[in-house]
């Protein structure tokens, strides 16, 4: 099931949630590499080819993962999901809007000052 009003549900929290360097240095790279395999697994599929497909999962689910041990560092955890729809829907939003919104709206810098430095 999708969440209704997933948008403003999604960015309701992110700042919070977003807080820690470590994932925001991950997000900041893994969130254009999903991006990126998503548009070339659409040109893989328009041009049917199966080798640059297979390119371009493997590097969806490597910034899934990324993001994903990113998210272990945070001290507050994401909303669990509830079921494969909400999965999807809440990931791909997240890539292509929310994570965008976040680093054009300056947050994304924001809590990269306010975060630790390591020791």
């Amino acid at each position: 099931m999708i969440r209704p009003n997933l948008l403003a549900w999604q960015w309701s929290d992110y700042v919070a949630k977003h807080r820690d360097r470590g994932n925001l240095l991950i997000h900041i790279v893994a969130v254009p590499l999903f991006q990126l395999a998503t548009l070339l697994l659409i040109g893989a599929l328009v041009g049917r080819s199966v080798t640059v497909a297979v390119i371009a999962v493997i590097a969806m689910v490597v910034a899934l993962v990324l993001q994903g041990r990113g998210h272990r560092r945070e001290a507050e955890a994401p909303t669990p999901f509830d079921g494969a729809a909400d999965f999807v829907s809440r990931f791909v939003v997240e890539q292509w809007i929310t994570f965008p919104r976040f680093v054009v709206s300056g947050a994304w810098s924001a809590n990269l000052q306010c975060a630790r430095r390591p020791a």
